[in-house]
C-alpha cells in the first residue's frame, strides 16, 4: 500500500466518524428538545388547570358575595318591617291609653 492510499483510507475513516459522531450528537439534541417540548406542554397543561380552578374559585367567592348581600339586604328590610310594627305597637298603645278610662 502506498502512502496516499493510507492517506485516503484514512481521510475516509475521519470522514465517517465525524458523520457518526455529528448523527449521534444531532440525535442526542432532536431527544432534548423533544424532551423539553414535552416539558413545556405539562407546564401548560398545569398552568391551564390552575387558571380553570382559580375562575371556578372566584365565581364561587362571587357567588357567595351575592347571597351574602341578598341576605343582608333582607335583614335589613325585616329589621325595618319589626321597626314598623314597633311603631305600630307604640301607636296602640297610645291609643289605648287615650281610650282607657282608668289610665
Amino acid at each position: 500500500m502506498s502512502i496516499m492510499t493510507t492517506a485516503i483510507i484514512i481521510i475516509v475513516v475521519v470522514v465517517v466518524v465525524l458523520a457518526v459522531v455529528w448523527w449521534v450528537m444531532s440525535r442526542r439534541r432532536a431527544e432534548q428538545l423533544e424532551v423539553r417540548r414535552d416539558a413545556a406542554a405539562a407546564h401548560r397543561d398545569e398552568a391551564a388547570n390552575r387558571n380553570r380552578e382559580a375562575e371556578q374559585a372566584e365565581l364561587a367567592a362571587k357567588e357567595q358575595a351575592a347571597r351574602a348581600e341578598r341576605q343582608r339586604l333582607e335583614a335589613e328590610q325585616q329589621a325595618e318591617r319589626a321597626e314598623a310594627e314597633r311603631v305600630a305597637a307604640a301607636q296602640h298603645e297610645d291609643q289605648a291609653r287615650d281610650i282607657d278610662p282608668d289610665a
